[in-house]
């Protein structure tokens, strides 16, 4: 099985040189051959703990993960991290975050949290919940390194208008600093009725529970997303563990930062549903489908098919995606977070300051041209200082222009093409994207 394995990565070498994708053949045999020892099946072996930095997680997920910043990152996390009378907690990092040993330049600063929350009903396992993430999104609105920027809870039961801006029913309710200290936010439905909907109510049915950030590091230069995902479950008096949104998420992809939360943790996992892992997968392809689709996005959608690939047993595309994060390229991702900050940024009433952004902007061209060679970095360099320009003439608290916006869709364009055409390198890879894009509802492995 390994010389197999050995003789088709040197095809797939020897492809990628040819459009400068650099693999390191000794990593991606010792990545694969850990791999290979995975079980299929999740049992309380797939746990690991690192002692040394006190993080645990899936083994699988732990091969991905360096501690080399988990200082910066437990400090965002208690930011983040919703905590209080009622609630227990275990928070982990997620998305990017979790896998740092393979993407130096990770964009946004994504959590996921557990919060089990023992109560004698269901009601007020939902009142304590809406409670505790009030209390906290009021003492984080602002400091001298973050800002808040909305909630989501509940879901809405009708269409409409909030602030302005079209919503549909079923859709999360997105919530404004404004709207959570008043506990109320006014709907404006299709049928021209007024409907407030409160904070406490929407927590009876509160489906995805989401907090949002923007964060600063005086050791860093710029700003990045900080978002917190929000698992509450409710603990019955009898033991048994339900999750008020109806689905108790799984884990394959999160490392935990603290050590001392394994018993919420262990807890809480032992109703993880057996299918979880193949629901994870599938949910996993929804988002690729989504960022080949309807929301064209190569490099997101790169990230997202390396979960799939390595959790489906794919392994051999999964390492090729894996080195794609590893080269030197890498430095794209971070256009990514320049561009999510400039978005938060450029709204109107905003309070991050354009100046941050500009040295943002200032520094990841920087970076940009140290990173990468040839026509590619010219092109992209030229687009990213044209982005920079537009700025100039940029208000802090002002909505974007549309030499702004035009300025960055060119980025998003360039970048798009770039891990294209390193991922149909790959031709099991071009196919799956292909099956993708021409059945984008139906399409599957």
């Amino acid at each position: 099985m390994a010389t197999d394995q050995s003789a088709e990565l040197k095809q797939i070498i020897e492809s990628a040189k040819r459009l400068g994708v650099e693999i390191d053949e000794a990593e991606s045999l010792q990545w694969l051959t850990a791999m290979a020892v995975e079980h299929s099946h999740v049992d309380d072996d797939d746990i690991t703990i690192d002692k040394a930095s006190g993080t645990y997680g899936y083994r699988a997920a732990m091969l991905d993960f360096s501690p080399k910043d988990i200082a910066r990152l437990r400090r965002i996390g208690k930011i983040v991290e919703v905590t209080g009378e009622g609630g227990e907690s275990a928070l982990a990092l997620s998305g990017s975050a979790a896998q740092s040993k393979i993407q130096s330049y990770p964009g946004d600063a994504d959590f996921f949290q557990r919060l089990n929350i023992p109560a004698p009903t269901r009601e007020e396992a939902c009142a304590t919940m809406a409670r505790l993430m009030r209390d906290h999104v009021l003492a984080t609105t602002k400091g001298p390194t973050y800002q808040f920027l909305e909630a989501k809870l509940g879901s809405y039961t009708t269409d409409g208008t909030v602030r302005g801006q079209a919503v549909t029913k079923g859709g999360p309710v997105t919530w404004k600093l404004d709207e959570i200290q008043k506990g109320v936010q006014v709907l404006d439905a299709a049928d021209g009725t007024r409907v407030e909907l409160r904070w406490d109510e929407q927590a009876l049915n509160p489906g995805w529970c989401k907090l949002d950030w923007v964060v600063s590091d005086p050791s860093r230069v710029g700003l990045s997303n900080a978002s917190n995902v929000i698992d509450v479950t409710w603990e019955a008096p009898d033991g048994n563990i339900v999750p008020l949104d109806g689905y108790l998420d799984a884990y394959f992809q999160e490392v935990y930062l603290d050590a001392d939360s394994v018993p919420t943790f262990a807890k809480v996992a032992k109703f993880v549903s057996d299918d979880a892992l193949d629901e994870y997968v599938e949910a996993l392809e929804g988002e690729v489908r989504k960022y080949l689709t309807k929301h064209l996005n190569y490099g997101k959608a790169a990230k997202r098919m390396y979960n799939v690939f390595r959790l489906s047993g794919r392994h051999l595309d999964a390492a090729f995606v894996r080195e794609l994060f590893d080269e030197p390229a890498t430095i794209l991702y971070q256009v990514w977070a320049l561009i999510g900050t400039l978005d938060n940024a450029t709204q109107a009433g905003s309070s991050i300051p354009i100046e941050e952004v500009q040295a943002q902007a200032d520094a990841l061209v920087l970076d940009v041209v140290e990173a990468l060679d040839g026509d590619a970095e010219a092109e992209l360099v030229k687009s990213l200082l044209q982005l920079r320009l537009t700025l100039e003439n940029q208000k802090t608290g002002e909505e974007r222009t549309t030499e702004v916006e035009a300025a960055k869709a060119q980025v998003v364009n360039l970048i798009n093409t770039f891990y294209h055409d390193r991922l149909v390198v790959m031709p099991s890879i071009k196919d799956y994207i292909d099956n993708m894009q021409a059945e984008p509802e139906t399409a599957g492995l």
